[in-house]
Order: C-alpha cells, then structure tokens, then sequence
C-alpha cells in the first residue's frame, strides 16, 4: 500500500511538473497566445492598409479625376494656363 502512495505521489509531481514547467506548460501557452493575439493586430493592420490600397487603385483605374488629383497634390503639378496660388500662414 505505501508503494501505491509513494508511486501515485511521484506520478503526481511528474504531472504537475509538466503542468508548470515542461513542454506545453502554462507560461508557454500563455507566451504563444500574447505572440498570437500581436500578429492577430499585425494582419488587422495589413489588411486595412490593404483595401485602403485597392480603392486608391481601383479609383486611379477608373477616371481622370483622380491621376489629377494626385499629380497636383503629391507631385506639385498644375495645369496650362492655370495660376498657382501658394498660402502661408
């Protein structure tokens, strides 16, 4: 009986020992879950930088308007034969 005991003790420390220091233990699963939710942010970014890219590309692909805009805004670009008015404040 007191084998029993002593060997249900050590299976029991064995476990507990997995349990808070080997593999798979809490503080690795609690690590691989912080790890997890930073590139959960990471793709939520990505992809609003993503379908923020696209409309621009699909409003470029589909008129005028917007090239111009672009030129004017990004490159300093202005038309023939239009003034160009520059305000300091």
């Amino acid at each position: 009986m007191k084998i029993m005991i002593a060997l249900l003790l050590v299976l029991i420390a064995l476990l507990q020992y997995q349990l808070w220091v080997g593999p798979g233990s809490i503080q690795q699963i609690h690590a691989y879950q912080m790890r997890l939710d930073d590139l959960r942010h990471q793709v939520k970014d990505k992809q609003e930088r993503n379908q923020s890219l696209y409309a621009e590309v699909k409003d470029l692909r589909k008129g005028q308007e917007a090239i111009e805009e672009r030129a004017r805004y990004d490159l300093g670009m202005i038309k023939q034969d239009e003034t160009f008015f520059q305000v300091i404040e």
